[in-house]
């Protein structure tokens, strides 16, 4: 009897300590599994969200903006650049919205880093004068392109497939999960801009005023609105001038225009003061450029900021 409790004993602690083997064994091989994830850096929510959506499990995507700021005079601290440098991918809009990223990524120690510009192949609006888009090329301005293209949905779908191909790139052992990703949320962008087409085709207006930066200029022109922004160009700090605000009180006098616009992350002053003149109500425009905190808390997505957008456009332009 006392063999066969001693034999008992030693298989109890031979178990025991297998178990251990295994649990530290399968915790080695979570932690390994963890770190192979492909590590990438946007800067813009947009980004973020596309980028995101392709890597699924196999990706660890970070949105290089705070939440609540505002992007276009963003400068990357110390720590950011820190972590774009120990990434895999990183994922910027272009020069033109992103002007410090040459720079920085001239400076970036990690050769192996993939750089990915998402504007390539898509043609950029660039200052015309046209009035009834809100161009008025008087005097130098800075900013002569219109770095938000993520607002028409085709550019949007060619910049998934630019981000697709830094994944790949990166990553080729999970290509085939990154593709299957990038189809599926490109078939929600065409799906999408179904909805604006339809939702937009038969409205009493065609007149879109913005009391904020140009930055709607895409989506107007793909859907067929005549875009007036009170500032100046593509410049986000250029005020407008009393004279630029009277232009736009007449003409929404003329074309009958209720409602005037406002964007997210910006003080709707300038779009207050139209209002106020004409009587107009006002609704806020997300272009998506980035989220608040609260929103970031909640999980929103760029798909359903769109359709935010697209039920407010719907009403300023008293749509059927």
């Amino acid at each position: 009897m006392g063999e066969f409790v001693k034999s008992f004993k030693v298989a109890f602690i031979l178990i025991a300590c297998l178990a251990v083997m295994v649990s530290s064994c399968a915790k080695k091989a979570e932690k390994q599994q963890e770190v192979k994830k492909l590590t990438v850096v946007t800067t813009l929510f947009p980004l973020y969200d596309f980028a995101k959506n392709i890597g699924g499990q196999y990706a660890d995507v970070s949105l290089l903006l705070p939440p609540g700021v505002e992007p276009h005079g963003f400068e990357p601290r110390p720590e950011d650049i820190l972590k774009i440098n120990k990434a895999g991918v990183f994922i910027f809009t272009g020069e033109h919205m992103e002007p410090w990223a040459d720079k920085i990524l001239k400076g970036i120690d990690n050769k192996s880093l993939i750089i990915v510009d998402s504007s390539k192949g898509i043609t950029l609006i660039e200052e015309s004068g046209e009035d009834d888009r809100g161009h008025e090329n008087k005097g130098k301005i800075e900013q002569e392109s219109d770095p938000h293209i993520w607002l028409d949905f085709g550019n949007a779908q060619k910049m998934v497939d630019n981000i697709l191909g830094g994944f790949i790139k990166a990553d080729e052992a999970n290509a085939d999960a990154y593709r299957k990703n990038a189809e599926q949320y490109k078939a929600m962008l065409s799906a999408l801009d179904t909805k604006f087409r339809e939702g937009l085709a038969s409205c009493s207006s065609k007149y879109f005023i913005h009391g904020g930066h140009y930055a709607f200029g895409y989506m107007a022109g793909r859907y067929g609105l005549n875009y007036i922004s009170a500032y100046h160009g593509f410049a986000p700090d250029s005020e407008p001038s009393a004279k630029r605000l009277a232009e736009l009180v007449k003409k929404m006098k003329k074309h009958n225009v209720r409602h005037v616009f406002y964007e997210e992350l910006v003080s709707p002053r300038v779009a207050d003061t139209i209002a106020k003149e004409t009587g107009a109500n006002l609704l806020r425009l997300h272009a998506a450029h980035n989220i608040t905190r609260e929103d970031w808390n909640k999980g929103v997505t760029f798909a359903g900021l769109m359709k935010q957008t697209l039920m407010n456009l719907k009403t300023g332009l008293q749509c059927r």
